[in-house]
């Protein structure tokens, strides 16, 4: 009996370091795979991709109860604007959490965008960008992208273009990151990503699963009008 349990303990603490292991070789390959594709402002996008982008991608987080976005938010919008402002592409999709009537991140971020004085037929709104994956998935799948720049903090980028480059947009990365936020907040982002980046490594190229809602195409070329959820958001 101690020899089995003994055998069992074996297997399974060499399974666990595999596993271990090729999580390091994932998140190594992605960053690699990624990190040429991705610029720190407006300036290195645009040697990087040039002025033909199509589409700012800003990618959703938390927004309070009040409404208002949290700082990393506010910082993926003023950067996705930085790369409007300077005419590197003529459209914003913004993709976040807008599952319930409760939680909505989407058309917290188009308040802000409209207060920057961004015109209402040049944003785009994604209402089911329930994870990066989603996100990334409905911009190719519901709004025909083909070649866009994603605006999210550095932590995050190296996975969103990854699976935007693997699912065949063309895609580059801004870095948002416009001042020091706190170390234990950072801590708990880079852990969870480090396993998302397994999480979608494997979506991307085993299983590819749908998103959770796909839906009626709204391309990006096209009018943004079809985006908008309710009478209000048309003004």
């Amino acid at each position: 009996m101690k020899k089995v349990l003994f055998k069992t303990l074996v297997i399974f603490l060499f399974l666990l370091i595999a596993l271990v292991i090729a999580g390091f070789g994932i998140n190594i390959h992605m960053l690699k795979y990624s990190n040429k594709y991705i610029a720190s402002d407006t300036d290195g996008l645009k040697q990087l991709a040039g002025d033909d982008i199509q589409v700012a991608i800003i990618l959703g987080a938390y927004v309070y109860d009040n409404g208002q976005p949290c700082p990393m938010l506010v910082d993926r919008l003023l950067t996705g604007i930085a790369v409007y402002n300077e005419q590197l592409t003529g459209t914003i999709l913004l993709s976040g959490d807008h599952g319930t009537r409760g939680y909505d991140e989407v058309n917290a971020m188009k308040i802000y965008v409209f207060n920057k004085d961004i015109p209402k037929e040049d944003v785009f709104l994604d209402h089911a960008g329930f994870s990066t994956y989603d996100s990334i998935i409905r911009s190719l799948k519901i709004f025909e992208v083909e070649k866009a720049v994603i605006s999210t903090q550095e932590y995050h980028l190296a996975r969103a273009v990854y699976i935007a480059r693997k699912s065949g947009i063309k895609a580059y990365g801004i870095k948002a990151d416009l001042r020091n936020y706190p170390k234990s907040e950072m801590s708990r982002y880079i852990v969870r990503e480090w396993l998302a980046r397994i999480k979608d490594f494997l979506y991307i190229n085993v299983f590819k699963p749908d998103p959770v809602f796909l839906g009626d195409k709204i391309p990006i070329t096209g009018s943004s009008d079809a985006s908008y959820d309710k009478p209000d958001d048309m003004q």
